[in-house]
């Protein structure tokens, strides 16, 4: 894969799979300690509709993309806050909802020839320069508001009535993460696809939580993994002509049954309450 980093392609592909792969350790984290990967399919599929809106509108496909998921990523977490009973009935709506409406808008764009491939299986290939700025702004504010707001979320994560009796503002930090995760999904998307998004936030943190002591560790861990399985997946897809972001997914599967083996052999490595 060496000789192949010569092309721009590659190295703005590699490049593209690094920045997912540090967005995939934060928000990834946030994703699995919290519960919320339902919510995140949501949002992923729910994106396909910004993708249609941008197609159809002739705006960037990030601007529209973006936009839509904040929208609809804003409704669902109100509705997660307000009606959780209900919550995962409206979110499947949504879904539902955001996928027809994508599709509807792309039948509808005069001179329609958009390859819908990859958007569902990822176009990590075809990330051009602005995208990596933008991945790189995107993954700067993420990374800054996580930070900046870290103990509060580990708080929140962890036990909401006693963040809430320590003062922080729950509902504003839960919709908070929520506006990231859908900055990060669409991020994410361009490297392995709205169907495939969600392995790629849950593998990673899954596999990082068995052997973490702390969330920050979880998140570097998570991020270190990510960062293999996208590497291992790109040299897969180059070198047997395979689709990149299924070959990625595949990679981290497998790196999920090796988890699953190392379980059994050092039990006792779960990330445990004390943080």
């Amino acid at each position: 894969m060496i000789e192949a980093l010569q092309f721009e392609f590659m190295q703005n592909a590699l490049l593209a799979g690094l920045l997912a792969s540090v967005i995939c350790g934060v928000m990834g984290t946030m994703v699995v300690v919290n519960r919320i990967v339902f919510l995140s399919g949501g949002i992923a599929h729910a994106a396909f509709g910004g993708i249609g809106l941008a197609f159809f509108c002739g705006w960037p496909y990030l601007a529209g993309t973006i936009g839509f998921s904040i929208v609809a990523a804003l409704v669902m977490a109100v509705i997660t806050l307000k009606a959780k009973h209900r919550a995962d009935t409206i979110i499947g709506v949504i879904w539902a909802i955001g996928m027809a409406v994508g599709i509807v808008l792309l039948d509808l764009t005069p001179g329609y020839n958009v390859d819908l491939i990859s958007y569902l299986f990822g176009s990590i290939l075809a990330v051009s320069d602005s995208d990596i700025w933008t991945m790189v702004g995107v993954g700067a504010v993420i990374l800054a508001v996580v930070f900046y707001y870290y103990n509060d979320y580990l708080a929140l994560s962890y036990d909401e009535e006693f963040a809430q009796i320590r003062g922080v503002k729950v509902k504003t930090l839960y919709i908070l993460m929520i506006v990231m995760l859908a900055l990060g999904i669409v991020m994410i998307i361009q490297v392995v696809g709205l169907i495939l998004v969600i392995a790629l936030l849950t593998i990673p943190p899954y596999i990082a939580e068995k052997f973490s002591k702390s969330l920050l560790q979880m998140m570097v861990f998570s991020g270190m993994l990510s960062a293999l399985f996208t590497v291992g997946g790109l040299w897969f897809a180059y070198e047997f002509n395979l689709t990149s972001g299924a070959a990625i997914i595949l990679v981290a599967g497998a790196g999920f049954l090796v988890s699953l083996g190392l379980e059994q052999l050092l039990p006792g490595g779960t990330l445990k309450s004390g943080r």
